[in-house]
């Protein structure tokens, strides 16, 4: 054999392939075109202007994937969501700082590119971006034979925004008597799922079998909630103090990391409700409650701090915006070197 003529495509790299979803995406991310972006999709960078109404602009960045829970887009052969958690990750990550997303790149790699699988989590990526306000500026596909099996594949994201240098959220203002109002969550996001998957082989669970009103698969798809535009009408009221993404760690310990270190939380857990997917966890997995806590967001996806005279109008702010809110806390005092995160059942 050693005259066998040898090419890209024979050792399992389809530069056609790769074309094709250049083409497919460059429609999908010229929806998402908004200003400061200059040229578009196909080059070897991108570019991008800081928008002109900023002063002191300091940029924020964030990175991020979406775990294992590929593993169930893949079992469900459902693709088109998975993009829109990408997305909500990173550009929830730097809204905690007070960050507007101003544009996003992905990576997306597999063994062998199914052009119609990757344009249908590219569409779901484009969709986080619409929802989110940023630009599809860019990415990367990258076909890589031997490191993936079948249909495999992953993802990451980088998101990158901007914040006046004045108005950066740094939770340095935080103080005793703050409430902390807890915004709901779409279901798991995109943390736990190894758990997940581990509960649902334990308990021998079909993803067609109903929980609640909705079947598992659904609830357990359903994209992460993007809290962009309602968080960023709240900032222009100057009364945010803290902002906390609830990710992996969960409430216990997402919620410290924006703490100034004499100060701990007190959250009432009977004060917003266990929807069905949660319990539906619980009980089946056999968890312990403060497992719960710290592995999944159990129903809270975001957690705004503020003053208590605040409270209120802030409220009605983010319920306009279409947030489910519950007042979930308060700031006291740290008592030593206990925890930051009290939990009650009052």
């Amino acid at each position: 054999m050693a005259n066998e003529k040898l090419s890209y495509k024979a050792a399992g790299v389809d530069i056609d392939a790769g074309e094709k979803l250049v083409k497919n995406i460059k429609p999908l991310a010229a929806k998402t075109k908004r200003d400061g972006l200059l040229g578009g999709i196909g080059g070897f960078g991108a570019l991008f202007e800081i928008p002109k109404h900023y002063k002191q602009p300091i940029l924020v960045t964030g990175t991020d994937g979406v775990g294992t829970k590929l593993r169930l887009a893949l079992d469900l052969d459902r693709h088109s969501t998975i993009g829109i958690d990408l997305v909500a990750m990173s550009v929830n990550d730097i809204l905690v700082q007070g960050a507007e997303p101003l544009f996003f790149l992905d990576y997306f790699s597999c063994g062998q590119l199914d052009v119609e699988r990757a344009t249908e989590v590219v569409s779901g990526i484009a969709k986080g971006c619409e929802l989110s306000g940023c630009a599809l500026i860019g990415g990367e596909t990258a076909e890589m034979p031997g490191m993936y099996t079948g249909e495999e594949y992953d993802l990451a994201g980088f998101a990158v925004g901007a914040v006046e240098k004045n108005k950066i959220i740094s939770g340095e203002s935080i103080s005793k008597g703050d409430y902390l109002l807890g915004l709901g969550s779409s279901g798991a996001h995109s943390n736990g799922y190894s758990l997940i998957r581990k509960i649902l082989t334990k308990s021998d669970a079909k993803l067609d079998q109903k929980v609640g009103d909705q079947t598992l698969g659904d609830l357990l798809i359903k994209p992460t909630r993007i809290y962009v535009n309602s968080i960023l009408n709240a900032l222009k009221t100057d009364q945010v103090k803290g902002l906390a993404h609830i990710t992996g760690g969960g409430i216990i310990e997402n919620i410290p990391r924006i703490l100034p270190k004499h100060l701990a939380v007190e959250i009432d857990l009977k004060s917003w409700p266990r929807d069905d997917l949660f319990q539906w966890l619980q009980e089946n997995g056999n968890v312990e409650n403060e497992e719960m806590l710290r592995v999944f967001n159990c129903g809270i996806g975001m957690v705004v701090v503020c003053a208590a005279e605040h409270a209120h109008a802030l409220t009605q702010i983010l319920k306009s915006t279409g947030e489910t809110v519950f007042h979930i806390g308060n700031i006291i005092e740290r008592k030593g070197t206990e925890h930051q995160t009290c939990l009650t059942n009052t």
